[in-house]
């Protein structure tokens, strides 16, 4: 209730000429005994409210709680159940996704609830009870509500075509797109190019692992350093002992990735063309594949490893301890521009479908290849060398997320691009302030990586530096 001021006035209620009450909220007059039942009114009235939002909370709680008693995840239970057994993997990738899609979408509506239960807080401090905030309180309940048992923002789609129905899970839901500051921290190197262990010499590929701990290819070094977590000099793990073909050597390698089950990392050693694994616990090196253009690398959640060969313009595939010339996977047809080719194919990455994005370095372009494709499609770029937002210069690292959204180290144009399947343009998320060595600017940005917090990490190979860019939505 709003303070009261005292004057000569019909009451609102029962009509006598009196002295009386002016309540802001109605604007209305109250003698001194209806201004009371006023007051128990709209007490009783905020109560009401207090148990409507309780009630809510509950209910929040126990979809969050049990998603399962749903009635989409319910219907995707009947499905699976009346569908036979080649359907039953389709079903439980239905359930992720719905999964998925059901937590983002508490998530929002719990973060609109917070800040209700914020104002009625501040309402209670207050003692401001009124009919205008009363009436935004229930307003806004209302809208929540609705948004809440709209059963429409998440939905199935049948396709009824086949002999028997297939179904997924769709959202109309725009996803919510993560940004970063502009402003990185280096957090390894930045010191100079060179051979001390606070140094770095033209990093090329990272990798970061559950840690946070950071691998780096040190190029011009010849060896592979480990930055642990908050630690301002790296480790030598591999190589570091002069540019050789020796098994202890390297020379000029390019990329590396960590098998956390195997406590080993393998290594694109490109001038010594091979690929080699390093045991991190007994610091014992092998060769795991001979002859080989090896340029970038990455290994799929099968254990299989991919890699690039920039003079054959192709993408092979082996099992670890595979001998031979692996599996082509993806080019092979040459030098070119066509669907099936690439021209200088680069950093790789591979999802969990085992569809195969690659960084076409000389046609400026991204290409994913899904698994047993004879040619893949352009997912980003493809239109020309420029610094338009739907243009790459020289695209290198790469990583895909799980909505399928692109990130690539667009490196001619010293920043860091999104971009998804299918869209017309792309975003810049950080970078693109021209080529410079200040905390919101890249010179030749290299490498990608992201942390398990979603921090993303950038291999800044002028500036001998790894950026780290923090998360802030």
């Amino acid at each position: 209730m709003d303070k009261m001021t005292t004057n000569e006035a019909q009451c609102f209620l029962c009509k006598k000429h009196t002295s009386t009450y002016s309540c802001r909220g109605c604007s209305n007059e109250f003698c001194l005994d209806d201004l009371m039942k006023h007051r128990q009114d709209l007490t009783g009235e905020f109560k009401t409210i207090i148990n409507n939002y309780d009630q809510f909370r509950e209910n929040l709680q126990q979809r969050k709680t049990n998603p399962q008693y749903y009635s989409l995840f319910k219907q995707i239970n009947r499905w699976e159940k009346n569908s036979i057994e080649i359907i039953r993997r389709t079903a439980q990738q239905c359930r992720q996704i719905f999964l998925k899609e059901n937590e983002k979408f508490l998530i929002d509506i719990e973060v609109k609830f917070n800040k209700l239960i914020k104002e009625i807080k501040e309402i209670e401090e207050e003692n401001e009870v009124n009919e205008t905030n009363l009436k935004d309180l229930k307003e806004k309940l209302t809208k929540i509500s609705k948004e809440f048992n709209d059963s429409s923002e998440i939905f199935i789609e049948e396709d009824s075509q086949t002999f028997i129905k297939r179904i997924s899970v769709k959202s109309r839901r725009k996803p919510k797109m993560k940004k970063w500051r502009q402003n990185g921290s280096t957090i390894c190197g930045g010191n100079g190019r060179g051979d001390k262990s606070y140094q770095l010499s033209s990093p090329e590929g990272i990798f970061i692992d559950k840690h946070r701990n950071i691998f780096i290819a040190d190029s011009g070094n010849d060896q592979i350093v480990r930055w642990k977590r908050n630690e301002n000099q790296g480790t030598v793990v591999a190589g570091g002992n002069g540019r050789g073909n020796s098994l202890n050597q390297l020379d000029q390698q390019t990329d590396v990735i960590f098998d956390e089950q195997n406590n080993s990392i393998i290594i694109a050693d490109f001038g010594n063309r091979r690929v080699m694994r390093w045991f991190l616990n007994t610091n014992q090196p092998e060769i795991l594949i001979h002859s080989i253009d090896c340029w970038r690398l990455t290994m799929d959640k099968f254990g299989f490893v991919y890699v690039c060969d920039d003079e054959k313009h192709e993408v092979r595939r082996w099992k670890i301890g595979e001998k031979g010339e692996g599996t082509l996977v993806a080019g092979g047809n040459g030098k070119g521009d066509q669907l099936n080719q690439f021209n200088l194919p680069t950093f790789l990455f591979v999802d969990d479908e085992q569809s195969l994005y690659v960084s076409d370095f000389g046609n400026y372009r991204v290409m994913k290849w899904r698994k047993d494709a004879q040619e893949g499609i352009v997912a980003a770029g493809g239109n020309g060398r420029g610094n338009n937002l739907n243009q790459l210069n020289c695209p290198e690292g790469i990583i895909v997320d799980h909505e399928g959204r692109i990130y690539v180290a667009d490196m001619y144009n010293h920043r860091i691009m999104r971009l998804c399947e299918g869209d017309e343009e792309g975003e810049i998320i950080v970078g693109g302030n021209r080529r410079g060595n200040e905390p919101n600017q890249l010179s030749y940005p290299r490498s990608l990586s992201f942390d398990g917090e979603g921090n993303l990490y950038v291999g800044d190979l002028e500036n001998d530096r790894i950026e780290k860019f923090d998360l802030i939505s």
